[in-house]
């Protein structure tokens, strides 16, 4: 019976499962980095920083790479316009990105829970 609930546990957690949940992840360190950007738009000297979830996990999972060693890093974006004071961060822009990164954060979420409705239903303990 032990080899059959170990069985179901490494089961449960396959690629798709672990892709969406370094997915989750990247996208909320993505949303913290772009608040960070959007507090410090005043900031003499700031440069916008940005996380690149997406890409990395592509070529993460491409290289065969499990997704849950993946890891995000927070990148300075060097192309944003720079104004006078030296500070790169567009208000506008920044919070146009996070609205569409919380999207994307709440899609991914929402297909996480899917799964897992899915998982419980079919175990039976719905």
């Amino acid at each position: 019976m032990d080899d059959r609930k170990a069985m179901l546990s490494v089961n449960l957690f396959d690629n798709t499962e672990l892709g969406l949940q370094a997915a989750i992840r990247g996208a909320d360190m993505r949303q913290t980095t772009l608040a960070q950007n959007l507090a410090n738009a005043n900031t003499p000297g700031y440069v916008r920083k940005d996380v690149d979830f997406q890409s990395t996990l592509a070529a993460a999972m491409q290289e065969g790479m499990s997704p849950d060693q993946v890891q995000f890093d927070v990148t300075t974006d060097g192309s944003a316009p720079m104004q006078a004071d030296g500070n790169s961060v567009d208000a506008d822009t920044e919070s146009a990105k996070m609205a569409e990164n919380g999207l994307q954060y709440q899609s991914l979420v929402a297909i996480a829970k899917g799964r897992l409705d899915i998982i419980t239903s079919a175990i039976g303990n719905s």
